[in-house]
């Protein structure tokens, strides 16, 4: 196996988010920056938790022996004895907000589906997301974790995660490079290989492919979550690259409704509220794409008294957005006067610097779709460019002239890198996500090709169900009659698979 660490470079068509080189004045800034800007968002928030210490900003945990309290060592993270209770503290907060992943974590605890399972683990690391791998470990699977996002990482929650024994590397603030060599340590660790892949972002698979393929004969397959993985998964199917079976939990409806759309109603209005002190009333905003989490994004803003315009390419989706009350333009026709540009594509280079140079001074771009590669930050570091780092994750850059923009999580996704996110609506996708890896792992050989699928809808509507009797709702049961009169099982699946919710 290679163990040289280099930074792969993708060839499956995509910009990747990580993979862009970050000019050395801004690492600079990055290691430099001093712990109370972090602490002017959200003092409380376990979202912008960060060091103890003035110096902990300075000294990146790659430099540093930790051991936990046991004597653990195989992990990297900010301060694993300074900040492991309350992150403790943080995880069990979650799980009183998730029912579905601890009732399907309890069901499941004594038959242990997940075991022998060997999964390595790329997604965001956060209170809720500890709430599932702890379950999987539960539920018997060993899990080697890093984060998908450089900015989303809650500190003390990585520390809990290492002081429990679990490998885990990652932390707040990652440089590009670190953020490489943390999933790197995650996959190719003495005397143990990954079988299972979790992704979120498709990085995992990237680096393994791209490093390591010969691991990928002992994986029984991939869970992944977001939309620019799942473009990558049927890229590499397309080109004959895939070799695994993959389940796309982004298009499962219970993600997709769930965390891409009602959790982004709430999160939106609270990444930008808590890094800007935004008025929303009034606002011109314009939401670029209008899927489920531009659909999210839209009418949360629209009902806090903002005028929305959407842009999209679909014709089907602008129509939605039309009949929601939206203005359908191009971004060249309101980018001169809107006060807010949100991306929520997937896509890449939605917003350009020919956008930006036009923006009105004070405008708030930020991006909520999974991939940083929305808006063109690269083009913004030149020299006749002043970066001024006001907040955590809230950056001002300066023309020359005076004019300013805000820019939130250097074009990462704002809702991880700028707030919290919903744990119920967590609870929704971490259960599907369970779900999925349990179903690949315990496949027979043979019921899956080397392909792209979704969640069997059954799947989807057990997942459903875990989390009604939060609201004490009560399921009507169809008849014997009624079933045999719309050719139904009395449970289910209720709806075909081109059923559109």
């Amino acid at each position: 196996m290679n163990r040289n660490i280099e930074t792969p470079i993708c060839d499956l068509g995509f910009s990747d988010k990580q993979e862009s080189v970050q000019p050395e004045a801004l690492k600079l800034a990055s290691r430099t920056r001093r712990r109370s800007s972090a602490a002017s968002t959200c003092s409380f928030s376990s979202a912008c938790f960060t060091a103890s210490s003035d110096e902990d900003t300075v000294i990146s945990p790659r430099e540093k022996k930790q051991r936990n309290t046991k004597g653990f060592t195989d992990f990297c993270v900010k301060n694993v004895l300074s900040q492991y209770s309350f992150g403790r503290r943080e995880i069990e907060i979650a799980e009183q907000e998730m029912p579905g992943i601890m009732t399907l974590r309890k069901r499941a605890r004594d038959d242990k589906p997940l075991r022998n399972a060997k999964i390595v683990c790329c997604t965001h690391i956060n209170a809720q997301t500890a709430v599932m791998v702890e379950g999987l470990i539960e539920l018997g699977a060993s899990v080697r974790w890093a984060s998908c996002n450089i900015y989303s990482t809650q500190n003390a929650v990585a520390a809990a995660l290492a002081e429990a024994g679990i490998p885990v590397y990652a932390w707040r603030g990652e440089t590009e490079e670190d953020f490489w060599w943390c999933l790197d340590k995650c996959i190719n660790a003495p005397g143990w290989e990954p079988n299972m892949i979790l992704d979120d972002g498709g990085d995992a698979t990237h680096l393994i492919l791209k490093k390591y393929p010969e691991l990928f004969k002992g994986i029984k397959g991939i869970v992944e979550e977001s939309l620019t993985g799942v473009h990558r998964l049927y890229h590499m199917s397309k080109n004959g690259k895939l070799t695994v079976p993959a389940i796309n939990v982004n298009d499962s409806v219970t993600k997709m409704k769930f965390d891409n759309f009602y959790s982004v109603q709430d999160s939106i209005l609270d990444s930008l509220r808590r890094s800007t002190d935004i008025m929303f009333g009034g606002k011109q905003v314009v939401v670029c794409g209008y899927g489920d989490v531009g659909k999210g994004c839209a009418k949360s803003l629209k009902a806090m008294g903002c005028i929305v315009y959407v842009t999209e390419i679909d014709p089907i989706c602008a129509l939605q957005a039309s009949m929601d009350g939206h203005r359908v333009v191009t971004l060249n026709e309101v980018i001169r006067n809107v006060d807010i540009v949100v991306t929520a594509t997937g896509n890449k280079n939605i917003v350009t610097r020919e956008h930006m140079d036009r923006m009105k001074n004070g405008c708030i771009v930020c991006n909520m779709g999974h991939s940083n590669s929305e808006i063109d930050v690269n083009s913004l570091h030149t020299p006749e460019l002043t970066w001024e780092r006001v907040r955590s994750q809230v950056d001002h850059v300066i023309w020359p002239d005076g004019k300013m923009i805000i820019l939130l999580a250097e074009g990462r996704l704002v809702n991880m890198s700028c707030s919290t996110i919903p744990s119920f609506v967590v609870s929704v996708t971490a259960s599907t996500q369970a779900l999925a890896l349990i179903e690949l792992y315990n496949a027979v050989p043979g019921r899956y090709k080397n392909d792209v699928y979704l969640l069997p809808k059954k799947m989807d509507e057990y997942v459903a169900s875990l989390h009604l009797p939060t609201f004490d709702a009560h399921l009507t049961e169809l008849t014997d009659e009624q079933a045999k009169y719309l050719g139904l099982n009395k449970s289910g699946p209720f709806k075909p698979n081109y059923y559109r919710y």
